[in-house]
């Protein structure tokens, strides 16, 4: 069984996570969406709070898994008996660090692969931090996120809803 992590901070998820994942699950048997435990980060959401509105996001894809992690992406992908790291590039900015990442991973374990993919164009602007920014000054986010995610993040910035 081909298996794939896809991991993240997830703080929040967004559509554009959601379109990499679906694509994800077109080349993977298992896709396990790992919400990465970075303190360093300062997330808006807890950990458990990114698990269970990425659950909710994903409840249509039975391939699919939700978990947590801290340490290194490898140990983890190792402990999962995973394949692949799959990452999503929105833009060429994006491609330096991911290709930093997974350089250094594929020194860390050269029998897991990283994967990019890149979303549709229509969400290669979108990030998460972009998106809270947006709704915490009272802009639009419905375009951007799935609508229980939307409601969350509004009920976080205790924005009306």
């Amino acid at each position: 069984m081909r298996t794939a992590i896809y991991p993240g901070s997830f703080d929040p998820l967004t559509n554009g996570h959601l379109d990499v994942l679906q694509r994800a699950t077109k080349l993977f048997h298992r896709v396990i969406v790992a919400v990465a435990k970075n303190e360093s980060k300062s997330p808006l959401f807890t950990s458990a709070e990114r698990v269970a509105l990425i659950k909710e996001g994903v409840a249509n894809l039975p391939n699919v898994e939700v978990d947590a992690f801290e340490g290194l992406l490898v140990d983890y992908a190792r402990k999962q008996k995973a394949q692949a790291i799959v990452r999503g590039l929105r833009a060429v900015s994006d491609f330096e660090f991911e290709f930093q990442m997974a350089l250094m991973n594929r020194k860390l374990d050269e029998n897991i692969e990283t994967i990019f993919m890149m979303p549709k164009e229509t969400y290669t602007f979108i990030s998460s931090r972009i998106v809270k920014e947006i709704a915490r000054l009272g802009g639009d986010i419905s375009s951007f996120v799935p609508a229980h995610v939307e409601t969350a993040l509004k009920k976080k910035l205790k924005l009306k809803m």
